[in-house]
């Protein structure tokens, strides 16, 4: 772990602040190993690490299959969730504050999980994703409960391009008045990206406003992609 939490302070976090400012989104390369990534993918089939598997298809989420962690999570899971998340919290109440929102957030995480477990929100929310030939998932906020963080973190597991085609991530910003704006990215095997769950704040001529954002995947047409979510509130159920 060691490795790992040394790769995440060599992040240049200043270019993560400014890229999620302008966009809503950053993307950190090259992360994780590929044997980390392919240590994630195959733990997939072992159901004591889970407490609750979602066929999409069920609930017209999409085409796919994603199953939430249990408790305690995988070593290498907490400590990313633990160790990026106070580089998050700086740039979340900068948002909030821009927006007038009197809301703040902890510097620690695990601070913040106690706040979500006074409101009754205990339910772990990392989750594996896999998809296969058609999958795809529709556009959507992962929010949970009423006390949510508003960014999270995709880990990609698979290769584009060589392990599947397709299958890109879709973020959508809504604008007041206005047509939705897409944005297509392909992370790569390992990487991280850092994105929006709800809203950020824009400036125009008038001061600080809210746009909405989605996210989702677009179709696999070939192959299988495996990509891991991390979501730093917890859940009621």
């Amino acid at each position: 772990m060691t490795d790992l939490l040394q790769r995440i302070e060599n992040t240049d976090w200043q270019l993560m602040t400014e890229s999620m400012h302008q966009n809503g989104y950053a993307i950190i390369p090259n992360l994780l190993s590929k044997d980390e990534c392919d240590a994630l993918i195959s733990n997939y089939d072992q159901a004591e690490l889970y407490r609750k598997t979602v066929v999409m298809a069920r609930h017209r989420f999409g085409l796919g299959e994603y199953k939430y962690f249990n408790y305690p999570l995988p070593e290498l899971l907490q400590s990313i969730r633990t160790y990026i998340y106070p580089h998050l919290s700086s740039i979340a109440n900068a948002w909030f504050k821009a927006l007038n929102i009197d809301i703040s957030f902890p510097s620690e995480h695990s601070n913040f999980l106690q706040q979500c477990h006074s409101n009754n929100q205990q339910k772990a929310t990392a989750l594996i994703l896999k998809y296969g030939e058609g999958g795809f998932n529709t556009l959507h906020q992962d929010l949970y409960g009423d006390l949510y963080f508003p960014i999270q973190i995709v880990l990609m597991l698979s290769e584009p391009e060589q392990d599947f085609t397709g299958g890109e991530f879709v973020l959508t910003q809504q604008v007041p008045r206005a047509q939705s704006k897409a944005i297509v990215l392909k992370p790569k095997k390992g990487d991280i990206l850092i994105f929006n769950t709800h809203f950020k704040p824009e400036k125009g001529t008038k001061g600080y406003y809210r746009v909405n954002m989605k996210h989702g995947v677009s179709e696999v047409k070939t192959g299988k992609r495996y990509a891991l979510g991390i979501i730093f509130h917890d859940a009621e159920k």
